[in-house]
């Protein structure tokens, strides 16, 4: 699973088993929590992030939407720039 962007100790990564991973959506690691966010809502499908990490991967998410959707539409993975 490629590592998409890092930031504020957040990993974010994405994959592909369209059969057994639909809606579209990232993973997102922040020490021992990782959460299963649709990147076209911001809903957490599955898992939890403490409430700080999750505001920063969703003001992330809402900078990149656009990006993440072409990704996930061509599976054509490159690095996305880090919230800063």
């Amino acid at each position: 699973m490629p590592v998409i962007a890092r930031f504020y100790g957040i990993i974010i990564r994405m994959y592909f088993l369209q059969s057994e991973h639909n809606p579209p959506h990232i993973h997102a690691i922040y020490n021992e929590d990782v959460a299963a966010i649709d990147f076209m809502t911001g809903t957490v499908i599955e898992g939890h992030l403490p409430p700080k990490a999750l505001n920063l991967v969703s003001e992330w998410l809402s900078l990149h939407k656009d990006e993440l959707k072409h990704m996930w539409d061509t599976q054509e993975f490159k690095q996305l720039p880090p919230l800063e």
